[in-house]
């Protein structure tokens, strides 16, 4: 039913994949799909925002976080189980779109979580925008 799976994940946020990573795992074993982990990093070149830090920033910011999602990989992703580390740039629900897109993913499994208290009973912003734009099926883990 499903050949590849986006898992995203905040890499800051134990609570963006601590319930969705296990329930993904499960899916990748059950269909035999590969796991497609995307973590987001914010756009640091435009102009704006890009004027206040070095001009290398965002390379090194980059590899960065390429490394500490390998690390993430290599502990919690079970060797039998085929996964790719995806980095993308943006707004996180926009890139998470376009990184199913282009991977064409069957699959998007993320987790609904927001830090401030009221919000933790409807879905967090991301999770809602993604449901909602989203033309790839997705299943929203609590």
């Amino acid at each position: 039913m499903y050949s590849k799976i986006l898992l995203p994940v905040d890499l800051n946020e134990e609570a963006s994949w601590s319930k969705a990573l296990p329930t993904a795992l499960a899916l990748c074993r059950s269909f035999g799909a590969s796991l497609h982990v995307v973590t987001v990093m914010p756009d640091y070149r435009m102009p704006l925002v890009g004027a206040y830090f070095p001009e290398d920033f965002a390379t090194k910011a980059h590899e960065a976080l390429s490394q500490a999602q390998h690390d993430f990989i290599k502990q919690n992703v079970p060797e039998d189980v085929q996964v790719q580390s995806v980095i993308v740039d943006g707004s996180p629900w926009e890139a998470i779109i376009k990184a199913a897109k282009k991977l064409e993913v069957d699959l998007i499994v993320m987790a609904s979580h927001n830090k401030r208290k009221f919000a933790d009973y409807v879905l967090g912003p991301n999770a809602e925008h993604v449901v909602h734009h989203s033309k790839i099926s997705v299943m929203i883990v609590r």
